[in-house]
Order: C-alpha cells, then structure tokens, then sequence
C-alpha cells in the first residue's frame, strides 16, 4: 500500500494554505516529496506569522494553489492520505480543490487516532508532544515540512506495532467511521451514545463542556458534526476529548434541557444571541359595527395582548389555529386584509359573519371563547411526553403562566393532581427563550 504524509500550514481564520508538504511513502522509505510555500491570495494574521514564521512578504512570490493543483493530485493519486488530525488537513485541502472547480477524494488515515490505537498511554497526543515522548525529532517546528517529515517517523513506528496491519484494515473500511471522529475522542465513547432523545455535552481535554446541543437521534446528530465541513465544525471537533449525554424521552424535553445547559455553562461553541427576538402579540379590539376583531402585531404595538409569540409565523399559525377550532371569520382574525369578505384559501369556517348571515353577539361569544381559552392554556398547562424508557412519562409544568420545569414519573406512581407531580418536578429558571420553545409547543400541539 502507498501513502502520503501531509502536513499544511494555514492563514487561520478562512483556513487558506500558506506551505504544503507531502512524502509519499511506501511503509518502509520515502520515495518522492512535494513542498512548496502558498499564496493564499489573501493576509496573513500576525499571530500566524509569530506561529509559522510565515509572512506576506514570503508567499508574495509563491504560487497559489491552482497553479500547484495537478502537482498535489499526481502526488497522491492511488495512495492513502495520513496526516496528523487528518480531518483538518483533508477538509482544507479538498475545499481548496473545490474553489478551482476540482473533486479530492481520497481514503484516510489519522495519526493521532492510530497512535490513541497501537501505541496507548501517553498523556497527549498532540504532534509535538507526542514526539517528545517517543524521542522523534521535529525540525523545523509548525512548518509544514518539518512536521510533515516528523509525521512519517511517527506513522512508520505505528506501522511497525502488533497488529497494525489489522488496525489499519479496520480504519480503512468504507463503513467505520474511525477517519470521521474527531482524533482526541475515543471511539468507545462515540458507540455508546445512543438512538434516542436527549442532550449531548461535547467536551475538551480539560473536561471544559464546550458545545451543548439535542437531538431527536443523539448519535445520528452527534455524526453529523462530523461529517459538517465549517471551520466552526472543525475546530469544534479538533477540540472534543469526550461526550457526554442525558436522555430526555422527548424532542421539547431535550430542547429545554439544551436551554438550561447553555445559560449555565456558556460553552464557548454555542453562539448566543446577541439581541432579544421580537415579541409580537394577539389582541382584541372592537369595530365600529360591534364586532370583536383578533389581531397581532409587535408586541410594543399590541394593546393588552393575551398571548405572545417570539417570531410572525408562530403568530400567524396559532391565529389560524383557533381561527378554525372556534369558527371565526378569516377577515375579522386579520389574515385577510381588505376584503369585503372572507375568502381564506384554507379557513372555511366561519359562518357569515362577514356577510351578515350570523348575528355580531353569536359572534362575539365565541371570539371571547377564543381568548378564554387561550388564557386558560398559556397560564396552566401540563405537557405530557414519553419517558426515557417504556416504564415512565415526561412531562413539563406551566403555572400561572411561568414554566417551572420539567420531570419523569414511573408508570407506578399514582398521580391525582399537580401537586403529586410537582415531587417529580425538575424545577428550572423561566426565560424569553423557554417561552418562545413553549409557544411553539402550543401551536403544534
């Protein structure tokens, strides 16, 4: 089997190549090299520069990548692309490829999983670190060939441990996912995460939770950040160590829990929002005809809302909901303007208000309905959801309009009335973001 060694050095923010460096190896020697500064046809950050040691004026002369494209490509054509944390050099290399309209697909091998494999115990598995440990010398520290000539000495003690050779089938199998995992997690870790509802915590080598998410399917959306090229992505899962995760029964259980997890931790991969979404609120008001009219608008504009909603949509949606459950006109709800009237391509409900064939009190009776009920459901509510297994169901608790948390009761327990339940009751803080999640509980339940 033939491989190439590859190491890369990059801009940083935008990951643009500034060197490339790659040996072809046979598993016993080197035969053929490739290196060559970059430009990256865009700046290089000074704190890369005091990294790599590698300026603008350096690459000013070099050749970009397009013009060293057909080299990269002969070089490594038929061999297996190692690097150290190969995602990274793999995912910028290919996306360079693809910015000139070319495909790079080619199998993998990570030097650092490898090493985690056949050569275990070390503290860190870091390139230089590593090294040290095993007394490999690195000239020319966090340039692409001197790192790149230090990764061959690595992969060439790892090809000479037992049962290598069996390891490296094992990884190269189309169907393991040992070249997708980030290179600090083990794999043991990953295949226990389960199918099933809940949160997951992504965690450095510190044990620092750094991204918090959830999941209808945990390992299936725990994959996808593999798969996820972004520089976000990349450098999300160049840090990971561990995972932990939490079961939640429920897709609305999970995305609570998520909430909670975020607020208190701040893990520095979860992007917080830095502006309050717009509220918008469902009104009355009465016309000059008698008539009680439901309307929305932002919420600043809504005199004495009964209800409020975190985006027009989820507005919209709920209008209609009770639209048809109590019958309203289409036109007198706002969800159609300027008609004499309703015509509502969905709403065919209502019973002539709009055309003089119901009386305005009938009418009115039922808007007041509307907004009893409205009231009614938004102040107390008890959601019920599946368990975390067959023996048990979730729940979540709104009193008096403030959500107070969520909790899991056994099939066992006799539960009466909410106070029962409030000894099962996980309680948690109410926020903005908390009622956005619940409102639109409420207009898909």
């Amino acid at each position: 089997m033939m491989y190439t060694v590859i190491d890369i050095e990059t801009t940083g923010q935008g990951n643009k190549i500034t060197e490339i460096a790659i040996f072809k190896f046979d598993g016993e020697k080197v035969i053929d090299e490739f290196t060559s500064l970059v430009n990256p046809e865009t700046y290089i950050p000074e704190y890369i520069t005091a990294l790599t040691g590698i300026d603008n004026s350096m690459v000013a002369e070099a050749p970009t990548f397009r013009e060293i494209a057909s080299s990269i490509l002969e070089i490594t054509k038929d061999c297996v692309f190692v690097a150290h944390n190969v995602n990274f050099d793999y995912n910028i290399i290919r996306n360079e490829f693809k910015a000139i309209g070319l495909e790079f697909t080619r199998k993998k091998l990570c030097t650092i999983r490898l090493s985690r494999k056949l050569i275990p115990g070390h503290r860190s598995y870091s390139l230089g670190k590593l090294c040290a440990a095993l007394n490999i010398p690195i000239e020319g520290r966090h340039r692409a060939r001197g790192d790149a000539q230090a990764t061959v000495t690595l992969f060439q003690r790892i090809i000479d441990t037992d049962n290598s050779e069996k390891v490296f089938a094992e990884f190269l199998r189309r169907t393991s996912k040992e070249a997708t995992l980030p290179p600090h997690l083990p794999s043991d870790i990953f295949n226990g995460i389960p199918n099933a509802p809940g949160v997951y915590y992504f965690k450095n080598k510190k044990g620092k939770i750094i991204y918090i998410g959830k999941a209808k399917d945990l390992k299936k959306r725990v994959l996808g950040h593999f798969y996820d090229k972004t520089d976000k992505e990349l450098n999300l899962c160049r840090e990971t160590a561990d995972i932990d995760y939490e079961l939640s029964g429920s897709e609305l259980i999970a995305l609570l829990m998520e909430d909670a997890g975020i607020k208190q931790h701040y893990p520095e991969y979860n992007v917080a929002s830095k502006r309050n979404p717009r509220a918008y609120g469902i009104f009355t008001y009465q016309d000059r005809m008698g008539i009680n009219h439901l309307a929305y608008n932002i919420l600043k504009n809504a005199p004495s809302p009964f209800i409020t909603f975190f985006n027009i949509t989820d507005c919209r949606t709920y209008l209609e909901k009770i639209c048809v459950q109590f019958e309203l006109c289409p036109k007198y709800c706002h969800l159609q303007e300027g008609v004499q009237q309703c015509s509502h391509y969905k709403i065919h409900t209502c019973r002539g208000v709009c055309i003089n064939k119901e009386s305005v009190k009938n009418y009115n009776l039922r808007v007041e309905q509307a907004i009893s009920f409205t009231s009614e459901i938004s102040s107390n509510k008890i959601i019920k959801k599946p368990g975390r297994h067959p023996d048990e169901e979730g729940f979540v608790l709104v009193k008096n309009g403030i959500y107070l948390g969520f909790g899991f009761v056994e099939n066992t327990e006799q539960i009466i009335n909410t106070e029962d339940l409030e000894h099962f009751l996980i309680r948690q803080k109410d926020n903005v973001d908390i009622q956005r999640i619940l409102k639109r509980q409420l207009i898909t339940s």
